[in-house]
């Protein structure tokens, strides 16, 4: 069954479940999932879903360090609820202790040096963990060991 499926069926499932913050998210997800496939003309594949569903995850931790900001607690409490919902569907997220040996393992295999040759670091470290680390962790790792 693929990632596209699973949503649709669970959505299902939520639906007569009464489980209305999952229902609302999942009905989310799967409309940002139409509206890419009417652009691209295409049906998306899991891992093109498996994209999307980062971005969404993203969305919503900044929406919720803006509603921790403002003073609002309950909208932020909600955006922690959708994240944690979404990343059920991500494949299992990447240690920080496997992502540091592979960083540093690819810094041998680049030769990189300084913070100026993070690129050559990031080209290699980031597609091979797309969707089971953030992207940000990769980076500020990736900073960190460059550095000192």
């Amino acid at each position: 069954m693929g990632l596209k499926d699973k949503l649709l069926q669970d959505l299902k499932v939520a639906l007569k479940s009464k489980q209305s913050l999952k229902v609302e998210t999942l009905r989310l997800v799967s409309a940002e999932i139409k509206n890419k496939e009417i652009d691209l003309r295409k049906e998306l594949g899991d891992e093109e879903i498996t994209a999307l569903l980062s971005t969404q995850i993203k969305k919503r931790k900044e929406a919720a360090a803006l509603y921790e900001k403002g003073g609002r607690a309950d909208l932020k409490e909600k955006e922690e609820q959708e994240m944690v919902i979404l990343a059920g569907y991500l494949p299992e997220q990447v240690g920080e202790d496997t992502l540091r040996k592979r960083i540093q393992e690819v810094i041998a295999e680049t030769g990189a040096q300084s913070p100026k040759d993070m690129g050559k670091v990031m080209k290699v470290v980031a597609p091979e963990f797309k969707g089971r680390a953030d992207g940000e962790q990769i980076r500020s790792l990736v900073t960190e060991m460059l550095a000192g």
